[in-house]
């Protein structure tokens, strides 16, 4: 896109455009997501922006009327496998606010100098900016919809001091942080915020059609019982598990979106997914929050797939029959590794002998799922036992920074692993949207939404070949 097509977007408050642009309006200091229902400023007064950071970076403050800042992520990031892409998944993970800016690029493979003059050139920000961008999210969250102390906030959203999360909050939202936790939907009062029964209660924003009951179906058959956990009636279901977070643990609740775009249709145009998250300790709400996103793939492009897929002549009547339809990934990489090989009956069994017990059990909720170190010791034979050794000493990496084709290369290399389930891995270990299913003749054309493609047959009932 170029500026004059950015502005058109604008122009129609076009919300397929929020998260993989952001406009500034030169004479209000101000920026927005392009669905922003302001009146249009005119073309001469307005600035387009990568990235949120270098919306802030330049002196715009976020728009109180359209909330930037919890527009749905840019798709590019989960499609690109470059350094910058990968460097986006990791920033997105937290890893700059635990790691420095150094751990990034060691992930990475180059040196912090490099990572800075890429993103820099590309997204006109770095990751220190980035991340910044992030935390001041994570602190309007948890000031608008938790009651913790203004400065256990302060460091829970990842801050080095009280006065740097003041003066961010300032520079972002023109207002304190007393301020922004009064101008909260409820004003300020409680009304819908966290305690300690019900966690910190989230809006998950996806773009475009969401079919929910193809990713509530498939969550649902897979679950691996106290680790996860589907209730509810088919079109009000809530998903529910554990997750083990850097900082602690986690359990998570979202639930099925109803209503929609027609009455047997299942597909959403845009909106969000309802979510709450209990936290043993609130730096991990970042990390937790991008899990989900992955899990539940909501920073698709689900217009950009349903046009190049809907093109096809096999999978045109597919697209049309489930527009949105998503390609879930995993809230936890390793775990979905695990799985994939030892299928859901002997997963239940490694849970129950290996399992970390939770120290306050959530319903059928009891366990974490085992670390790869624990399995690699206690199981140590065959496919399972050569893929958790791997991942315990780093010789496989399926962390959101992993390079894709490095994976999946050491996943072959490894004894008993065929290339059907190294596929499964690299689309929902790695999020990778454009893995073609083994065998043949897959066409050119699906690119490079693969991944999408065979989700479309399957959900059809039909076999993944074209």
């Amino acid at each position: 896109m170029d500026d004059d097509t950015r502005y058109e977007a604008v122009r129609s408050r076009d919300a397929r455009f929020d998260g993989e642009f952001f406009f500034a309006v030169g004479t209000t200091g101000i920026y927005c997501r392009p669905s922003c229902p302001a009146v249009t400023p005119k073309r001469r007064n307005v600035r387009f922006f990568a990235t949120a950071a270098a919306a802030q970076g330049s002196g715009f403050r976020a728009c109180r009327r359209c909330r930037p800042d919890a527009v749905p992520g840019s798709a590019e990031w989960n499609v690109r496998a470059d350094v910058v892409g990968r460097a986006m998944r990791l920033i997105g993970d937290g890893v700059v606010d635990r790691e420095g800016v150094a751990g990034l690029a060691a992930r990475l493979g180059y040196s912090a100098r490099q990572v800075q003059r890429q993103l820099t050139a590309e997204l006109g920000a770095g990751p220190v900016a980035l991340a910044r961008a992030q935390r001041a999210h994570t602190a309007r969250v948890l000031v608008q919809t938790t009651r913790l102390p203004i400065t256990q906030i302060a460091f829970a959203s990842g801050f080095a001091s009280v006065r740097q999360f003041n003066d961010t909050i300032r520079q972002v939202y023109a207002a304190t942080p007393t301020q922004l936790r009064a101008t909260a939907p409820d004003g300020g009062r409680g009304g819908r915020r966290a305690t300690e029964g019900a966690g910190i209660p989230l809006r998950l924003a996806y773009r475009g059609p969401y079919r929910s009951d193809a990713v509530f179906d498939l969550l649902a058959d897979e679950a691996v019982p106290g680790v996860e956990e589907m209730s509810g009636e088919r079109g009000r279901r809530t998903y529910r598990r554990t997750l083990r977070l850097p900082h602690g643990t986690g359990i998570a609740a979202v639930d099925e979106r109803t209503g929609g775009a027609g009455p047997a249709s299942g597909a959403h145009p845009g909106g969000w997914l309802d979510a709450r998250l209990h936290l043993t300790d609130p730096r991990d709400l970042t990390t937790a929050v991008g899990r989900l996103r992955r899990l539940f793939d909501l920073d698709a492009d689900p217009y950009a797939v349903d046009e190049r897929l809907g093109a096809h002549d096999r999978l045109a009547p597919l697209v049309a029959a489930r527009p949105g339809l998503r390609s879930p990934g995993a809230a936890d990489p390793e775990e979905l590794a695990v799985r994939a090989v030892a299928g859901r009956a002997r997963a239940e069994r490694l849970v129950r002998r290996y399992g970390k017990a939770l120290d306050s059990p959530s319903g059928s909720l009891t366990h974490l799922f085992p670390e790869p170190a624990v399995l690699a010791g206690a199981e140590p034979h065959g496919a399972l036992g050569a893929l958790t050794t791997a991942l315990a000493d780093g010789a496989v990496r399926l962390d959101p920074g992993a390079d894709r084709q490095e994976a999946e290369a050491a996943l072959l290399a490894l004894p008993g692993l065929d290339a059907g389930t190294v596929a499964v891995i690299r689309t929902r270990a790695l999020g990778d949207p454009d893995v073609a299913p083994p065998g043949p003749d897959v066409p050119g054309s699906w690119r490079p939404w693969r991944s999408y493609a065979l989700r479309h047959l399957r959900a059809a009932g039909e076999p993944g070949r074209p």
